[in-house]
């Protein structure tokens, strides 16, 4: 543990520790791992336990499901091929993405898939990256014919059977009508998951291959990927979805022979990722420093620019902002934003202790990662409790308030 001249004050890193031991003393969370930088300087604490019930301490070096975490690290392989000409904002998607031709879009939200009219225009990698390119995880239109056939096609990760190859993923995504004009309005996850198809199929390399080649290896995310192997696995704890009455801890998936515990069939971008606090960290420092990693440069200056500040026109915005601030128990902190740049939130105005430009974002699993480039920051919280209760969430917000209080200029 580093502190002394660290941008942080002794006192704030202690009431950081309280406030992180007291969710895990009480029994809500068996464990976390937090990592703070600031200034070249990193804070990490290990509390708590694998399993619920005992077992190994968290460690330095434990891996954990990133689930919707995976978001801002997915994008970067896109970047790379922005970089390189190899796509182009407005490049149409068709060419790689055929089943994507020719769309149609619901005439309205919740009618029949039948009921529709031809899209405006065709879809386009600007689309894909900024979550507008017509179909999405609703969470306001739960119940719908369109939300019904997405969790019926087994297009999104959680469900009980796993989602299936890429080809097949992209077969069944055709069969559907958009449920909005592309460009029209940000919707959740999906995009993200259909960003590695498109990588994939531009590279000619899986989505994990190229990824591994272009951002992990260069920086040394050793334990990033999309699954833990076998000889890892003992650093994998259990991930729990608390019963939301109860609060008793339900299995959602063990470590071993457990979802993470074999290659998937799908590599998804949305929320597939597995890693570690000081994986994580190198990845979002990289951002912090403009694209480059110890003197070599993984994406341009623009390319991390575009990525990090805002993209969505007010328009655009207002269904996250709604899926934000009125999915209250996992908005704290998320309904504070205001922005939305490629894969990750951005804080357009100042709605809590986070600066204005704060980037990142937070996973259904009960992780956290963020960086501020105003103040030079990095947190990541990482813990193997789901948001079925608020438990994870509020423990995610109160660390975000006690890392910014802690900062001593």
């Amino acid at each position: 543990m580093e502190t002394g001249d660290s941008g942080f004050s002794a006192t704030g890193l202690r009431r950081l520790r309280e406030v992180l031991a007291r969710y895990v003393e009480s029994g809500r969370i068996p464990g976390l791992v937090a990592l703070v930088s600031r200034a070249g300087r990193t804070h990490v604490e290990a509390l708590g336990t694998m399993r619920h019930d005992g077992g190994a301490p968290m460690r330095r070096d434990t891996i954990f499901r990133m689930a919707s975490t995976s978001k801002p690290v997915s994008v970067a392989a896109a970047m790379v091929l922005l970089d390189e000409c190899r796509l182009r904002l407005d490049d149409l998607v068709d060419p790689w993405l055929p089943e994507l031709a020719d769309r149609r879009v619901l005439k309205r939200i919740d009618g029949p898939l039948d009921d529709t009219v031809p899209a405006r225009r065709p879809i386009t990698v600007r689309d894909v990256l900024t979550s507008t390119f017509g179909i999405g995880m609703d969470m306001t239109s739960l119940g719908t014919p369109i939300m019904n056939a997405v969790f019926e096609q087994g297009l999104t990760p959680n469900l009980p059977v796993p989602m299936p190859e890429p080809d097949e993923w992209m077969r069944r995504l055709g069969t559907l009508p958009l449920m909005y004009q592309p460009g029209e309005r940000w919707q959740y996850h999906i995009g993200s998951d259909l960003l590695g198809v498109l990588v994939a199929r531009v590279t000619g390399q899986s989505f994990e291959e190229f990824l591994r080649e272009r951002i992990f290896d260069p920086l040394g995310m050793t334990d990033t990927g999309f699954h833990v192997p076998s000889d890892k696995i003992d650093r994998l704890p259990t991930l729990y979805a608390p019963d939301p009455q109860t609060g008793e801890f339900l299995v959602w998936d063990e470590a071993k022979g457990g979802r993470w515990s074999e290659p998937p069939a799908f590599q998804g971008g949305g929320g597939g990722l597995v890693s570690t606090v000081d994986d994580y960290h190198a990845y979002f420092q990289m951002l912090l420093n403009g694209g480059t990693h110890k003197g070599k440069r993984i994406l341009s200056r623009p390319a991390v620019e575009l990525m990090t500040t805002n993209r969505l026109t007010p328009e655009q915005n207002a269904a996250r902002n709604a899926m934000a601030v009125n999915n209250v128990h996992i908005s704290h902190g998320q309904g504070q934003h205001g922005g939305w740049g490629f894969g990750m939130a951005v804080r357009t105005y100042r709605g809590d202790y986070a600066s204005v430009g704060q980037f990142g974002w937070d996973g259904g699993s009960g992780t956290a990662a963020y960086a501020d480039p105003a103040r030079q920051l990095t947190g990541l919280l990482l813990t193997q409790v789901g948001a079925s209760t608020p438990d994870s969430m509020q423990l995610i917000h109160d660390f975000w308030t006690t890392l910014y209080q802690a900062i001593d200029d």
